[in-house]
């Protein structure tokens, strides 16, 4: 009792268990499911209930034996079918990002320069479409992009076409969907860090003859970057599994990984292949994470 009574302890024993409650969150909702589905990548499908091999099997001496195999794995350096969902939802992923960033960084300096009674407004109009279902947004997107939708008659009546162009079920849809779904957040954190930037570096560059491209490039720019590669990893990493923007908007073309692995785990019903994409598809998220915070750690050293 001596011990917790001592206000030194009881300070370090207060900073021990709130710094244990993030690694306890992360044990339990990311590792441990995350060791799961790899055991689960490790086995050989069965038409069974659990539909997989498990790991551990009895020799014919009695003794354990692991049951673990590779083939899934090697399954998919063989098959086409997956590495081109890879690299489409890369690519589809990295597009949709910058044509984000394109958006957002206008609107977000914008923002951040409005005076203070309509930046929140501004701000709440930014956020307002997560209080609509999500569902909702993207069925709604498939009326306006049909041909008989609101972006067709309009592109008619200001005679920019002749005849209604087919928009859903392709690629251009995706982005649409993802680029609208995503666009707040890139926009937060670029808010976020423009509106600390201050202005007097803006006027003293200017003073000093630097155009504003060059005030941009050599001031802004720099300072807005950990806003932007925020915002950056906050959009690519969803939209890298997305599955239902492409599943709704996207037409046959539109195969990306998460519609891969939507069919591998309910459609196949082959789970320990399903796991194998999982497992892949989450070592190309965190290449992303691991560069941002090595980007992080360079000015410090």
């Amino acid at each position: 009792m001596s011990i917790i009574a001592n206000p030194g302890n009881r300070d370090r024993l207060w900073r021990s268990s709130v710094i244990a409650l993030p690694y306890l969150w992360l044990g339990l909702f990311f590792l441990a499911p995350f060791a799961i589905v790899f055991k689960i990548s490790l086995a050989e499908p069965l038409i069974a209930q659990p539909p997989f091999s498990p790991l551990w099997g009895i020799a014919e001496d009695g003794t354990r034996k692991l049951l673990a195999t590779l083939d899934n794995y090697l399954f998919l350096l063989e098959d086409k079918l997956y590495w081109v969902s890879y690299l489409k939802s890369i690519k589809i992923a990295l597009i949709s990002t910058l044509l984000c960033l394109l958006l957002g960084f206008p609107m977000a300096y914008a923002i951040a320069r409005t005076p203070q009674p309509w930046r929140n407004l501004l701000l709440l109009l930014v956020i307002l479409p997560f209080w609509t279902s999500f569902l909702l947004r993207v069925y709604a997107w498939i009326i306006m992009l049909g041909k008989e939708g609101l972006i067709n008659n309009g592109l008619l009546g200001i005679g920019i076409i002749n005849e209604p162009i087919s928009l859903l079920y392709t690629d251009v849809a995706v982005y649409i969907g993802i680029v609208y779904t995503y666009l707040p957040f890139m926009i937060l954190p670029l808010y976020t860090t423009l509106e600390k930037l201050d202005l007097d570096l803006h006027d003293a560059a200017a003073d000093l003859g630097g155009k504003p491209l060059h005030v941009f490039r050599d001031i802004t720019l720099p300072m807005a970057m950990p806003g932007i590669i925020a915002g950056s990893l906050l959009v690519f990493i969803p939209a890298l599994g997305e599955f239902v923007i492409p599943a709704l908007l996207g037409g046959l073309d539109s195969l990306m990984i998460g519609r891969t692995l939507y069919d591998e785990f309910f459609m196949n019903r082959d789970w320990p292949l399903a796991s194998a994409v999982a497992t892949i598809l989450l070592f190309i998220l965190i290449l992303p994470i691991m560069l941002f915070q090595r980007l992080q750690q360079e000015p410090q050293q």
